[in-house]
């Protein structure tokens, strides 16, 4: 790790000490030495309310000069201060969960492309004399502590924080948003229906109209890179407001283009401002949901992104044998992307903690007129070094170094690519050997849909189970936990592969035998990619971000890449032995998450990137499931 890692794992470790327990507190509760815990809580709420009354008594002092009422004034305010202090601490006791909130805000722009004042006299150091404050005054003296004038949230209840809004706020938003990326995901695959048509109309191949669909998702894969940082010194709500504006104009663009060129770039920029919802709203949802909801609430999210791309297919197959015609297929989406911009722009708020406190503070500066007070976001300065460091280098070094980024970004990549290669390999089963028009055509996808929301309901029924783990462990989750749905979905999708490719290769079986297929391939899919991605979030947690980046990225490149061949291979070798190969190559994934599953404890104790819980008495190993790990927590 270089020395911008080294910082962030610091500031994460003193972020949220409870989930970074050192050797020697492990040991201590491990021991069951209560009273030194207890002893070093009561001194650290000690020396905290000393300072605090030192600091309220030199301000009582300063004032004695105004007069007997400013220092009764100051005197009344000294003890309804000492008492808040006392019963605050008390609450945070009590709520370890506002605890970790408050550090985490203070440190959350570590890992963005920001640096703080500290990290900028490193990076910014300048060798040139200071120059003269100007109109002959001298310099001014020193500011009181930066810290006194941070702004906080007011307690683990305050309503300003997005996971203490109203169950109704919270779930019309998610609704909000949720309809926003599958909006994103449906426009990547409805002009898949249109390539024929397309070529057709600008005089070139099949395989350069397939380029339309090739070209967004591939927009999908750069995206990321511009909104997810944005999204972290800015807030949620600026980049989706900005990424579906700029989604609806491209489309519009795609739908009225003279010509070919213009219709591919603009569906790579259409992609490129439509990986915003699939880049930002994951976030959006873990900023109002706590540990509890959070799991369903990514159920909800990646269920939209991938039945969108399903639903998609059928409907712009009936546009384009209607009078509508191809142009239709992009003037929809782009009704749709206004109509989410509009409820965007009118109804969603800002979710991101950090960014949440910089309006309390701005509202606080203007009705106190002072001008110090602010938020630690504030505080960011944009810097080109930490930019490359964080949001480029640091992905591909994670994805090059580290074995459970690299094999399992492999595997979430075929299935990504599937995804999209089942876009041109069911209309070839489906109106090139049972000679179905592209609109019905495009109707067995929905065995696919059906799948994935039998995979959601499974995800959804061991949640319960997760969390009582989960509690048992005194909320430290343990990675492998996640797992287990992610070896069932991969036999489930190698198995639907095999029953596609020898159900489907000709029109004397029934149609509805490859389609019923779908059922397995839309399970194993989603179960896959969901779980795949909790794990990953959870092995690397302050690096997370950066793991997910190259995850996203090496995906989209292969949903990118996957169409392109997809008739060539399929005309070559048959629909029968195309998908006999895919599901061989589906069956040699499956040993990746078993192998994770068994060994992923020992590999992340090698890693320079996965924290890992410090081993109490020096031997023994996590077991797969974590059976030790919880009795040493």
């Amino acid at each position: 790790m270089d020395i911008v890692d080294r910082d962030l794992e610091k500031a994460e470790r003193s972020a949220s000490p409870e989930r970074f327990p050192s050797q020697s507190f492990a040991t201590q509760l491990h021991n069951g030495d209560e009273k030194a815990i207890e002893h070093n809580s009561n001194a650290t709420t000690a020396a905290a309310a000393a300072s605090s009354l030192d600091r309220v008594r030199t301000s009582v002092s300063s004032y004695s000069s105004s007069g007997s009422s400013s220092v009764s004034s100051v005197n009344s305010r000294f003890r309804s201060i000492a008492v808040s202090r006392v019963t605050t601490q008390r609450d945070l006791e009590r709520h370890p969960t506002e605890i970790s909130r408050i550090h985490t805000a203070r440190t959350q722009h570590v890992g963005t492309v920001g640096a703080s004042s500290a990290s900028r006299t490193k990076t910014r150091e300048s060798t040139k004399p200071l120059p003269s404050f100007g109109a002959g005054k001298g310099y001014p003296p020193p500011l009181p502590a930066q810290e006194e004038y941070v702004v906080e949230f007011d307690g683990p209840d305050d309503p300003l924080h997005p996971q203490n809004w109203p169950m109704r706020k919270k779930l019309l938003t998610a609704a909000m948003l949720g309809y926003t990326t599958f909006v994103a995901a449906f426009t990547s695959s409805i002009f898949s229906a249109a390539t024929l048509t397309v070529a057709k109309t600008f005089g070139v191949g099949q395989e350069v109209g397939t380029l339309g669909v090739s070209f967004y998702v591939l927009g999908f894969a750069t995206g990321p890179i511009l909104w997810a940082p944005l999204s972290e010194l800015k807030g949620r709500r600026l980049p989706i407001v900005v990424g579906m504006l700029g989604f609806t104009l491209f489309q519009a663009a795609v739908a009225t283009a003279k010509d070919l060129q213009t219709v591919l770039i603009c569906r790579f920029f259409g992609g490129l401002f439509g990986a915003c919802p699939l880049a930002v709203v994951a976030a959006v949802f873990s900023d109002m949901f706590d540990n509890r909801t959070r799991g369903l609430a990514i159920t909800v999210f990646s269920m939209m992104v991938f039945t969108g791309p399903l639903f998609a297919p059928f409907i712009g197959g009936f546009m384009i044998q209607s009078p509508l015609g191809w142009r239709w297929t992009e003037y929809l989406p782009t009704i749709m992307g206004g109509v989410a911009w509009l409820l965007d722009v009118v109804f969603l708020e800002e979710t991101y903690p950090p960014v949440v406190l910089v309006g309390k503070a701005s509202e606080l500066r203007r009705r106190t007129l002072n001008w110090g007070i602010h938020a630690k976001q504030e505080e960011i300065e944009v810097d080109f070094r930490e930019l490359i460091s964080k949001n480029f280098s640091r992905p591909l070094r994670i994805l090059v170094s580290e074995p459970i980024v690299l094999l399992l970004s492999i595997y979430m990549a075929f299935i990504y690519g599937l995804l999209y290669l089942f876009l041109t390999a069911y209309p070839i089963v489906f109106q090139r050997i049972h000679g179905f028009g592209p609109g019905v055509g495009g109707l067995p996808l929905l065995g696919m849909v059906v799948g994935m929301l039998c995979a959601g309901i499974y995800i959804v029924l061991t949640q319960p189970s997760y969390n009582r783990k989960l509690a048992a462990n005194n909320g430290v989750p343990i990675p492998e936990w996640r797992l287990p749905p992610v070896i069932i979905g991969g036999a489930s999708f190698a198995g639907g592969l095999f029953w596609f490719g020898w159900s489907g290769y000709k029109s004397d079986i029934h149609w509805i035998i490859p389609t019923l297929s779908g059922l397995l391939t839309g399970f194993g899919l989603l179960a896959i990619f969901l779980q795949a991605l909790n794990y990953i979030v959870d092995a690397y947690l302050m690096f997370a971000a950066s793991a997910i980046a190259a995850n996203t990225f090496l995906r989209s490149l292969a949903g990118s890449v996957f169409p392109l061949f997809a008739t060539y291979m399929f005309d070559a070798l048959g629909v029968q032995w195309a998908g006999t190969l895919l599901g061989c190559v589906g069956l040699l994934l499956v040993p990746i998450p078993i192998i994770f599953y068994k060994y992923g404890a020992k590999i992340r104790e090698k890693s320079k990137f996965a924290p890992t819980m410090p081993k109490i008495g020096g031997s023994g190993g996590e077991t797969s499931s974590g059976e030790e790990v919880m009795e040493t927590v």
